[in-house]
């Protein structure tokens, strides 16, 4: 199984994002995929959680209402929409995967991750 995370980049406060989690060697119908971000020096942070049936979890409250996990089965592709970005947003994004059910906060269990996608937010 291969996950190869896109789409950070450079955005002012306030701004949004979109990344991508291409999936190759497994079907997201039996894959949940959890996005992670980290911080130079700090514990790795989940983000949020879609699980092989479509259900997706906040991995962590700080996001609710301004990111969204979303997948398109077609394309074998999880998005992560970020919206209304803060300062303290800035990190590298790590999209995971595994046969489980759910994704654990602090990534423990994820079987299979992608390289990381800078998101730099700043004014």
């Amino acid at each position: 199984v291969q996950l190869q995370a896109s789409g950070g980049g450079l955005v002012q406060p306030g701004g949004s994002l979109k990344l991508s989690c291409v999936v190759s060697g497994i079907s997201l119908d039996y894959y949940s995929i959890g996005w992670f971000r980290q911080v130079p020096g700090k514990v790795r942070e989940g983000v949020m959680c879609i699980s092989s049936r479509g259900i997706s979890t906040y991995l962590t409250d700080s996001m609710k209402g301004r990111f969204a996990i979303s997948r398109d089965n077609a394309k074998n592709t999880v998005y992560l929409q970020m919206d209304s970005l803060k300062l303290e947003d800035t990190a590298v994004y790590y999209c995971a995967g595994t046969d489980g059910s759910s994704c654990r906060p602090d990534g423990v269990g994820m079987a299979s991750w992608g390289k990381g996608t800078q998101v730099t937010v700043s004014s």
